[in-house]
C-alpha cells in the first residue's frame, strides 16, 4: 500500500470518528462497533496481505500501540472519578466496596474459568490457557466509554462537594482502572509456567515478586508522582510553576510518562502507577477546573489512538485474523461474555453484601446485573497476548490471537448495541 493511499484510509477513517459520537446519541450502537466494522470494510480492499498488519508478525508494533492506548485510557479514568479514597478515612474504603469485589472476586474467577475452559475446550498447554485467561479477564478502560463515568466534576454550588452518585458507572470505571494491572501478575505466571515447568522454582518468587512487591511498588511511585507533580502545579510557591494557572493541560501526559517510567524502572507495574498518580494528582485540588482541561487533552489522545487500534484490528480481521479460530475458541468467547463474566460478576456483587438503608447508595439488584454484564473485552486484552509473546515461546500463539480477536469482536457488537439502552433504564430507575 502507498503512503499517498494510506493517507486517504486514515483520513476517511478520522472524518468518521469525529462525526459518529453525534451521529449515534440516540442509537443503540457504539462507535467502537462501527470502527471495527469501518476497519474490516478498508481490509477488504486489495492491497493487504495476511501478514501485512498481522498482530503475530508485527508483535512489538502492536504490543507498544495497546500499551500506549491502555495508558492514556487509565490517565483519563483516575481524572475522571468525582470518589476520593483516602488511606486513612474507612469509609472512602467502603464506598469503594464494588470495587474491590470486582477486583478480588470476579477477576480471580473469570481467569480460573477461561484458563479451565480453553485447557478442555480449546486443548491448549496450561501456560497457553492461563494467559488467555489473564489477557481476557479484565474490564477494558478503553473501549468501555460508554458505560463509565464521563468527566470531572464540579463542585456543588450549595454543598461544595463533588458528589458522585452513579454507582454503576463507577463501579465500572475503577474496576477499568485498576483490573488491567491487577491481571498482569498472571500474565507473568503464564510467562513463567511457558518457560519453567516446575512450578517449585518459580512460584515463591511469583507470589512474593510478581503479586505483591510488583503492585505495591507502581502503587507507592504512583502516589508520589502524582502528589509531588499536584503540589507543582497548584501549590506552588513560584507563579512559574502553577501550570494549573496557566491551564496548561499538557501536565496530565507529564504525569502520565513519569509515573509509569518511574515505576518500570523501578520493576513495579507501571499500570497501577499511571492510575493511582492520577487519582492523586485528583486528590490536591479535586473540584479545580484544570482536572476538566486535562482530562479534555486525555480523551482527545485516547480517541485517536482508540481509532487507530480498532482500524488496525477491523483489518486484521478481514485478513486472517480468525483463520486458527476454533469451535473451542467460539465456545471460550460466547461463555465468557454471556456466562462467565455476569455470572461472576452477580457473585462478587451479591454474596455477602450488606443489606442497603434507605437513602443508601449501594447497588440494588438491576444495578448489580448491569455491572456484571458489562465486562467488556478490548486493547488490554491485546496488550498482554503481544506482550507474552514477546516474553515467552507459545506455540499455540495463532490460536490465542484468533480466540482473543474473536472474543473483543464479539464483547464490542454485544455491549456495544446494549449500552445505551439498558444505561438509560438503570439511570431513570436510580
Amino acid at each position: 500500500m502507498t503512503a499517498d493511499l494510506a493517507y486517504l484510509i486514515f483520513g476517511v477513517a478520522l472524518l468518521i470518528a469525529v462525526v459518529l459520537p453525534a451521529a449515534l446519541e440516540r442509537v443503540a450502537l457504539s462507535a467502537p462497533a462501527v470502527l471495527l466494522a469501518v476497519g474490516c470494510l478498508i481490509g477488504l480492499l486489495p492491497v493487504w496481505d495476511a501478514e501485512s498488519l498481522s498482530p503475530i508478525v508485527h508483535a512489538d508494533v502492536t504490543e507498544h500501540l495497546a500499551e500506549a492506548t491502555v495508558l492514556v485510557s487509565l490517565m483519563g479514568v483516575g481524572l475522571a472519578l468525582d470518589r476520593p479514597l483516602s488511606l486513612r478515612r474507612l469509609g472512602d474504603w467502603r464506598r469503594w466496596s464494588a470495587t474491590w469485589r470486582l477486583l478480588a472476586i470476579t477477576m480471580p474467577l473469570c481467569i480460573a474459568a477461561v484458563t479451565l475452559l480453553g485447557w478442555w475446550w480449546m486443548g491448549l498447554a496450561l501456560p497457553a490457557a492461563l494467559l488467555l485467561g489473564a489477557a481476557l479477564a479484565p474490564t477494558d478502560p478503553v473501549l468501555a466509554s460508554d458505560v463509565q463515568v464521563e468527566g470531572p466534576g464540579q463542585p456543588s454550588e450549595s454543598t461544595g462537594t463533588i458528589d458522585e452518585t452513579d454507582e454503576v458507572r463507577f463501579a465500572l470505571t475503577s474496576e477499568a482502572g485498576l483490573n488491567d494491572a491487577l491481571a498482569f501478575p498472571f500474565v507473568s505466571a503464564a510467562i513463567l509456567l511457558a518457560g519453567q515447568a516446575v512450578a517449585s522454582e518459580w512460584i515463591g518468587a511469583w507470589v512474593g515478586f510478581y503479586l505483591v512487591g510488583k503492585i505495591l511498588i507502581g502503587a507507592v511511585l504512583g502516589v508520589a508522582v502524582g502528589w509531588v507533580l499536584g503540589r507543582i502545579a497548584f501549590r506552588s510557591s513560584k507563579e512559574s510553576m502553577r501550570v494549573a494557572d496557566r491551564r496548561q493541560p499538557l501536565m496530565a501526559v507529564v504525569v502520565l510518562l513519569l509515573a509509569y517510567g518511574v515505576a518500570e524502572v523501578a520493576q513495579g507495574y507501571g499500570f497501577v502507577a499511571v492510575f493511582v498518580a492520577a487519582l492523586t494528582l485528583r486528590s490536591v485540588e479535586r473540584g479545580h477546573e484544570y482536572h476538566r482541561q486535562m482530562h479534555a487533552t486525555i480523551e482527545r489522545l485516547e480517541q485517536l489512538l482508540t481509532l487507530i487500534v480498532l482500524l488496525l484490528l477491523g483489518i486484521s480481521l478481514a485478513n486472517g485474523l480468525l483463520a486458527d479460530l476454533t469451535p473451542g475458541g467460539v465456545a471460550v468467547g460466547v461463555a465468557l461474555v454471556f456466562v462467565v463474566r455476569p455470572l461472576t460478576g452477580w457473585i462478587a456483587l451479591t454474596v455477602g453484601r450488606r443489606r442497603p438503608t434507605s437513602g443508601d447508595r449501594a447497588l440494588r439488584g438491576r444495578e448489580r446485573l448491569a455491572v456484571a454484564f458489562f465486562g467488556i473485552r478490548g486493547i488490554g486484552s491485546i496488550f498482554y497476548v503481544a506482550y507474552a509473546a514477546g516474553e515467552a515461546g507459545f506455540a499455540e500463539l495463532p490460536e490465542l490471537w484468533s480466540t482473543v480477536g474473536f472474543t473483543i469482536t464479539l464483547s464490542v457488537i454485544v455491549h456495544g448495541i446494549t449500552a445505551t439502552p439498558i444505561m438509560r433504564r438503570v439511570g431513570a430507575q436510580r
